[in-house]
């Protein structure tokens, strides 16, 4: 085993207050965590289930947990071990605790992106394309609201203009809807434990005995919900490490802001530091193209990663003529190091600011025949479309799952209101009824009215006769029926952007058809509820099998933090793709340095840059200027192709020594 180095081994024995961990890229952070948490346990400073790490997604979670288990084995053999889970899971794990204080019933919902659109859409009273527009939004600057900690009466309060006053307005009826159907969206999973233990104190202190030490990783990413959750978690003792680098803070479009550490530092003078700057990923050449790109941002901490892996190869700059020539280029450059055996294809990343830059060099790599695996875009199963056939087989399997009832009561759209959904949750919970259960109770329409009571009416026979198809016809017969009974093609295209969007998600709706009928048949007597509980688990390990497929990783800048290459293609680095044209404008071209300088560092041995002379955007050609921030990298770390041959410093050196060296044997010779 690797012996930590000596600040690595500082910051894990360090607990006699809180500590800000400074992890530059490859620098061993959640080495640092994991042996942290071990170290608390095995010197019994904290009981497992006094110990909380928090990270930003499952994945890093699950390492988490994985390298903790390796760590401690059985030796200790406590029943319980450390709380380690994202933000979100901790969030939820105090509401489901609270609930009640919370104005929620048990059994409350979790909305996400898309259950919330469907709300908003419903708060806006619009339809057809500007309807999605308006809600996605509106929802942008509702999640920006929570994410600041702004009630709807303060947002309304600093509104500044009319569009933004019609925003607070919306925010307002969007948390009655929420209310109505007993759920909450992602950011009320931080906001709602922020505002319930100011509104409660006196629980606060319990759930600081309860999780005892926090560890948080990517500390960088929070957002100010976030950091108040920490805050009243950790209270003014500081019992906690957290760990990050304002480096690689490329997450402001969601409410990241790295000023959270200088915050830590102001609400904690005993704040300690400690820096890692020692990579164990890239070459010496390598670090130094991404030091001297990132010297060119303001820092609130200074620092500079050094590496003992050798000086590695020199970076390359390639010149394209446009994006199929770009594609062409570095999809033979791959199929040539294959023939050449230098490492899976799994070690290769193609890496990218924006989605739309993938296309050609999916086309490219299907043409020569090279697996590949494009991560970041949305999976089958997370689509729109399908999502709502799925909730409408989730209710025929399980009338008291109340989550799909929500998603597709209004899909399509049946006029039935938010007052009416209040008074159907409010009777459904005196009753400890579902919502569909209730919805055909007679007992409803003297509670609501009669208009509001005879649509849930017509929703509840709906269901209720493809139940009976899926009972006696089979699972495939009851979604042709439904499909047919509420049009669902026609609401699409109606909901649809523009046809081409339309045409794609029917398409997508019909794959869903055939990939049933083909799980029926495989399957001898599948019910509905086989058939859901197995989407259930494909969905679940998709993501597991993405990890293990050998092929050549298409990704966004923002996909790949974390991850690390042995050999990286930056493609598309051009001005207004990298930095891109939206974000040139004040802080925003630090946070597009900061995305190529993590771009940078995810490569350990290779590191090829590509630009277009040219790329076709809405049917015309723009001429591409290759990016400002190649400029800003160091030249003699760089081989640009088709200018004027250039030398590396060593490189001239060499070239000198052997001309003196000729100079001198011709003299000896004469």
């Amino acid at each position: 085993m690797i012996r930590l180095n000596q600040p690595q081994s500082a910051a894990v024995s360090y607990v006699q207050g809180p500590l800000l961990v400074l992890a530059g890229a490859g620098s061993g952070k959640t080495r640092v965590i994991t042996e942290k948490i071990s170290h608390l346990i095995k010197h019994d400073l904290y009981p497992p289930d006094r110990i909380c790490a928090v990270t930003f997604t499952n994945k890093a979670a699950r390492e988490m947990r994985q390298r903790v288990g390796e760590n401690l084995g059985k030796k200790k053999g406590q029943a319980r071990g450390p709380r380690i889970s994202t933000f979100h899971t901790l969030g939820l794990d105090i509401i489901k605790r609270e609930y009640g204080g919370l104005g929620l019933r048990s059994g409350f919902s979790i909305m996400d992106a898309a259950d919330t659109l469907g709300v908003l859409r419903d708060v806006l009273k619009k339809s057809g394309p500007d309807a999605v527009a308006a809600a996605e939004a509106t929802q942008w600057r509702i999640s920006s609201w929570k994410n600041a900690m702004l009630t709807p009466q303060q947002a309304a309060a600093q509104a500044a203009d009319p569009l933004e006053r019609a925003g607070a307005h919306a925010y307002e009826l969007y948390v009655r809807a929420l209310k109505a159907y007993n759920a909450v969206d992602f950011d009320d999973l931080i906001l709602l434990p922020v505002q319930f233990f100011d509104q409660v104190p006196e629980r606060v202190q319990e759930w600081r005995d309860r999780l005892g030490y926090l560890l948080v990783d990517e500390y960088q990413d929070t957002n100010l919900a976030q950091y108040n959750l920490l805050r009243r978690l950790m209270g003014d003792g500081g019992a906690i490490t957290v760990v990050g680098d304002d480096d690689q803070s490329i997450y402001a479009w969601r409410g990241a802001a790295p000023e959270n550490l200088k915050q830590l530092s102001a609400d904690y003078p005993n704040l300690k530091v400690i820096k890692l700057e020692q990579n164990y990923r890239s070459s010496v050449r390598i670090l130094r193209v991404a030091n001297k790109l990132i010297a060119n941002n303001p820092h609130l901490f200074e620092k500079k990663l050094w590496s003992g892996l050798g000086e590695g190869d020199v970076v390359r700059v390639l010149k394209a003529r446009d994006p199929a020539d770009e594609a062409q280029r570095v999809v033979g450059e791959i199929v040539q190091s294959q023939l050449l055996g230098k490492g899976p294809l799994s070690e290769i990343a193609i890496l990218y600011r924006s989605n739309f830059l993938a296309r050609p060099f999916e086309q490219a790599l299907r043409g020569q025949g090279v697996p590949y695996v494009l991560s970041g875009g949305t999976s089958f199963f997370d689509r729109t479309e399908v999502k709502d056939i799925l909730a409408y087989l989730r209710l025929i399997a399980n009338p008291t799952d109340d989550r799909a009832f929500l998603r597709i009561v209004n899909v399509p759209r049946r006029e039935i209101g938010t007052k009416t959904l209040e008074g159907l949750a409010t009777y459904a919970g005196e009753r400890h009824k579902s919502l569909l259960e209730s919805s055909d109770d007679l007992g409803l329409a003297a509670r609501i009215a009669e208009r509001g009571a005879r649509r849930l009416q017509q929703f509840a026979d709906l269901i209720e006769r493809l139940t009976e198809t899926a009972e006696r016809k089979g699972p495939i017969t009851a979604v042709k029926d439904l499909l047919l009974d509420i049009d669902y093609e026609s609401w699409l295209a109606g909901q649809a952007k523009d046809p081409v969007a339309a045409d794609r998600a029917g398409a997508n709706v019909q794959d869903l058809i055939r990939w049933l009928e083909k799980m029926v048949s495989s399957r001898e007597d599948c019910s509905l509820p086989d058939l859901l509980a197995q989407i259930s688990l494909l969905d679940r390990l998709s993501g597991e099998d993405e990890d293990k497929t050998d092929g050549v990783r298409l990704m966004t800048l923002h996909s790949a933090k974390g991850l690390e290459f042995n050999n990286v293609f930056l493609v598309g680095v051009e001005e207004d793709q990298l930095p891109h044209k939206n974000s040139i404008e004040g802080s925003g071209l630090e946070e597009e340095r900061r995305l190529m300088y993590v771009g940078i560092t995810r490569a350990k041995q290779r590191l090829t840059i590509t630009y277009c002379n040219q790329r076709k955007r809405y049917g015309d050609t723009l001429e591409c200027t290759p990016s400002r921030f190649l400029e800003e990298l160091p030249q003699d770390d760089l081989r640009w192709e088709g200018r004027k041959e250039q030398l590396t410093t060593e490189e001239r050196r060499e070239r000198g020594r052997a001309a003196i060296a000729n100079l001198r044997g011709l003299l000896a010779g004469g």
